[in-house]
């Protein structure tokens, strides 16, 4: 990949894309060139609105002009979407998570080393400065030995607010695989490779009464798991608690929490890039913020792309990469099957967290 500007293509023109063809188009090498959609008019206006052309998924893919494809159809068609691009020869940048089943995951990362293309894959949260932060407090030995952690993601469903919120209580949604992508990316950033999770799982409010704008009074059928408890072992020996839920209408609960042997540490929601984070030691009188690095790139969904955009001109592993992401996707497939089971779920993957970033290079520069 040429020094030239980066040209990428967007297929799923939904409620995400305008965040990450803003923040392409922020960093001033990439040119979001073209854009597809299931619904051609979704595509033609946002090429309207934000420059490129409309085309079909077969021109997008068959242009070689194109040097990556950012993916952003709804969860149950990230797999096949991603097949295709990778079928294809590109590289190409998945919305979270990677796909809905993990053996259709783990095929799509052997298809990409076979067929030498990257794929990487949402959230790229943990590239923000708030979790950069964490990463670099505990690595800095500054909580000492990290462990335990405990993390909650407890909400009042997406109806409240999405325009389509069925999408999120079908097959391969519900809040672990809605939001879990978020807190699992960040826990094994922050304390490495999980080894086994246990978990119980249940749909708390099956009936879903819309409250989002032009909907109000719709109901929805849940079908997944809208409560989902697990209890994850990382390789180092810490343990965590997750608990994702659709099921709360309030909480005093933290995002995350990290119990160090010398202090904790409090870190930022991970759906968000910045702070605060807090540390507190047991002689601290209260806690205190810790500083944060003043960002050369912007705090918004799609860095992760960019990542892997300079990453292949400078032929370095990217960070938001499909290991990582096959990493959670086993998480969050093993937790169901364990809830489902009753026995706990070891992995067979995983993942080595990746080199921090470089806030002190040129703006909008990765490299």
């Amino acid at each position: 990949m040429s020094n030239a500007t980066a040209r990428v293509g967007i297929i799923g023109c939904g409620n995400i894309a305008p965040v990450y063809v803003r923040t392409l188009q922020q960093l001033g090498w990439i040119e979001v060139a073209q854009f597809a959609d299931g619904v051609n008019s979704r595509a033609e206006e946002f090429a309207a609105l934000y420059g490129g052309r409309a085309v079909s998924v077969d021109e997008m893919l068959a242009d070689p002009s194109v040097d990556a494809v950012v993916n952003l159809t709804p969860a149950h068609a990230h797999a096949a979407v991603t097949r295709l691009v990778v079928q294809a020869g590109k590289a190409v940048f998945s919305e979270k998570p990677l796909g809905i089943d993990f053996d259709e995951g783990r095929s799509l990362v052997d298809l990409a080393a076979e067929k030498g293309v990257l794929i990487g894959c949402a959230p790229d949260t943990f590239l923000g400065t708030g979790l950069q932060a964490a990463r670099a407090a505990i690595d800095k030995g500054l909580i000492g030995e990290p462990l335990a952690a405990n993390a909650f993601m407890l909400g009042f469903g997406p109806e409240w607010w999405h325009p389509n919120p069925e999408i999120f209580y079908g097959a391969g949604a519900g809040p672990l695989f809605d939001m879990g992508p978020y807190y699992l990316t960040a826990l094994t950033t922050l304390l490495g490779p999980a080894a086994s999770i246990a978990a119980a799982a249940r749909v708390g409010i099956a009936d879903r009464v819309v409250h989002s704008k032009g909907r109000v009074g719709d109901r929805i059928a849940a079908t997944a798991p809208t409560h989902v408890a697990s209890l994850i072992e990382f390789t180092s020996g810490a343990i965590a608690t997750l608990v994702t839920s659709f099921d709360v209408k309030a909480t005093r609960y933290r995002n995350i929490e990290i119990y160090g042997s010398e202090a904790t540490l409090s870190v930022p929601d991970p759906n968000t890039f910045g702070g605060p984070l807090r540390m507190r030691s047991i002689i601290a009188d209260d806690w205190r913020d810790l500083p944060l690095a003043t960002p050369n790139i912007p705090q918004q969904r799609g860095i992760g792309l960019a990542d892997m955009l300079s990453a292949m001109r400078h032929g370095r592993p990217h960070r938001a990469s499909a290991t990582l992401a096959l990493h959670v996707l086993e998480l969050m497939t093993g937790a169901l099957l364990s809830a489902e089971t009753g026995s706990r779920y070891r992995c067979t993957t995983t993942m080595t967290a990746s080199a921090p970033m470089r806030y002190s290079l040129p703006a909008n520069m990765f490299d």
